[in-house]
């Protein structure tokens, strides 16, 4: 959270990098929450994403810190579909998934949260997938990028690579990490005993 505060006060402050370093962050992770939102329509999605990043940008000064940025982005975000779908002349339904319960996002918000202030309670496997991208959403954007390349997309680590602009090892290096954390995450959702159990299936390697 206090690497989020900083970022939205240099944002404030105008730094250039800090708006380079906001767009390498949120973009993905925004993508990949608006895809399924607009029935898997790869040009909705990087619209809305666009759109959503624009207007957080536009109301940076009523971000409070009472939840984590990207949290904050994806109300933001909810609320480009709904626009979307008006303007596509469709019915704009409310699409409820998995992680917009009230008990799985707070599951996720424990993810970034510090270790003291994790909720200890345990919540219902469901809908696996969905909640395997919420979670690959809330690591950083290289590690959420990388592992669904790697295992929903099926590229290769050289291929990683030359998508990050780093070296073979140091991808195989990076995909290390990124499991480690993604690991963590599903711990502090689902439990240890179950977390193993969902790295040994292979879903996402171990």
């Amino acid at each position: 959270m206090h690497d989020e505060q900083r970022l939205v006060r240099r944002l404030l402050d105008g730094d250039e990098r800090a708006f380079d370093e906001f767009f390498a962050e949120y973009h993905g992770r925004v993508y990949r929450f608006a895809l399924p939102r607009l029935n898997g329509n790869v040009d909705a999605a990087e619209d809305v994403a666009q759109a959503t990043l624009v207007r957080a940008m536009r109301r940076l000064e009523t971000f409070r810190g009472e939840a984590a940025l990207f949290t904050w982005i994806c109300q933001i975000c909810r609320r480009q579909i709904a626009d979307h779908l008006r303007e596509a002349g469709r019915h704009a339904e409310r699409v409820v998934l998995i992680e917009d319960s009230p008990a799985v996002q707070a599951a996720l918000e424990a993810i970034q949260a510090p270790e003291g202030e994790r909720p200890e309670a345990q919540y219902e496997q469901g809908r696996v997938g969905e909640l395997v991208r919420a979670v690959l959403d809330r690591l950083p954007a290289r590690y959420g990028d990388a592992l669904e390349w790697k295992y929903v997309e099926g590229l290769s680590v050289e291929e990683i690579a030359m998508r990050l602009g780093i070296g073979t090892t140091a991808a195989q290096s990076l995909l290390a990490r990124a499991r480690v954390q993604f690991r963590g995450a599903i711990e502090n959702v689902f439990g240890a005993a179950a977390a193993a159990e969902f790295i040994a299936s292979g879903r996402i390697g171990g």
